[in-house]
């Protein structure tokens, strides 16, 4: 009940620093379109659709924050949490489209230059700047794992970098009158930002894609199940997910040579996941005699039994359930 807890009140912070940064970015973004529009630079204008852009991915964040707490349901039963992840894949794409948009004008500026009023649009960029760092700061949190709050500060990074850019080029045309710098800073700042936008959307399709967490090696986990569980002979048809980044889920089978040693056994690998790997939701079939049910490759030298058993838990071992014998008859 106090993971629980925790984990509701870290969603609510999260949802508070989402609007505030909100607030922030739409007031300033109208500043920068307008003194983007009067002093003709690309890099500004570059930057104040990034915090256009930024408004509206701020708000598909906040919303995914607060539909993820609505509870599991007959239908959804793991509940709406992974609309974080699916907010930040749609914000990655959204920023991959804008990122083509800025290389495009970029490209048509260069062949095209404008006359660029530098001066204010050195003042624009400063007060971009200042906005910026703000919401970078309201959304910024070290070992942040949660997908959605990083593909909103990866917009606010975007930004920030945008508003550097649009200063140097601001100062560089103002002294010399170079107005190339303009495009090419924002080419610059285009592709900085595509590489973080390609991961992101990498990390939350991989997700999306029921993939495994990066940082468990099955193998790994197997073994080191069956050394710290002695009563477990064997571990197979290991299926790890992701709910979200932090909440991993996984299935396995594990056999043991004794039907009374199966609730210690159960009891024992529930606990070494808990506690070696963060897994806190776990489901595991228990075998009795070697024989799988569900008829899974087994490693050699595993001898299989006449009958087996399967007991199937989700959340402790006071749940746990031996079900009927398998004799020779299909599961």
């Amino acid at each position: 009940m106090a993971n629980c807890d925790h984990h509701q009140t870290k969603k609510n912070n999260n949802t508070r620093r989402l609007l505030w940064a909100f607030g922030v970015i739409v007031v300033f973004m109208a500043v920068e379109i307008i003194g983007g529009l009067l002093s003709g630079s690309l890099a500004l204008l570059a930057d104040a659709t990034h915090m256009l852009t930024d408004a509206l991915a701020l708000a598909l964040a906040a919303s995914a924050q607060l539909l993820a707490a609505r509870p599991a349901d007959n239908k959804l039963h793991f509940g709406y949490r992974r609309t974080q992840v699916l907010s930040a894949f749609v914000n990655g794409i959204f920023m991959a489209v804008l990122l083509a948009w800025i290389v495009y004008e970029a490209i048509r500026r260069s062949l095209n230059p404008i006359e660029i009023d530098a001066p204010l649009m050195l003042g624009v960029a400063f007060i971009g700047l200042a906005a910026n760092v703000v919401a970078f700061f309201i959304l910024h949190s070290p070992g942040e794992r949660d997908l959605n709050m990083r593909g909103a500060l990866l917009h606010v990074i975007g930004d920030l970098l945008g508003s550097v850019a649009a200063i140097i080029a601001a100062i560089v045309i103002w002294t010399t009158g170079w107005t190339q710098i303009d495009p090419l800073l924002s080419l610059l700042v285009a592709c900085l930002i595509g590489v973080s936008a390609f991961r992101l959307v990498r990390e939350s399709g991989f997700i999306l894609l029921e993939g495994a967490p990066p940082d468990i090696d099955v193998a790994e986990l197997a073994d080191g199940l069956k050394k710290a569980t002695p009563l477990i002979r064997n571990v197979h048809h290991v299926q790890i997910s992701q709910i979200t980044p932090d909440q991993p889920r996984l299935t396995l089978h594990a056999c043991v040579d004794n039907a009374s040693d199966a609730s210690a056994a159960l009891a024992a690998a529930k606990q070494y996941l808990d506690q070696k790997y963060n897994i806190h939701h776990s489901t595991i079939q228990v075998e009795v005699g070697g024989a799988c049910p569900d008829r899974c490759e087994q490693p050699e030298g595993l001898s299989s039994a006449p009958s087996a058993q399967r007991v199937s838990n989700d959340s402790s071992v006071s749940n746990a359930q031996t079900g009927p014998a398998f004799a020779g008859q299909k599961p």
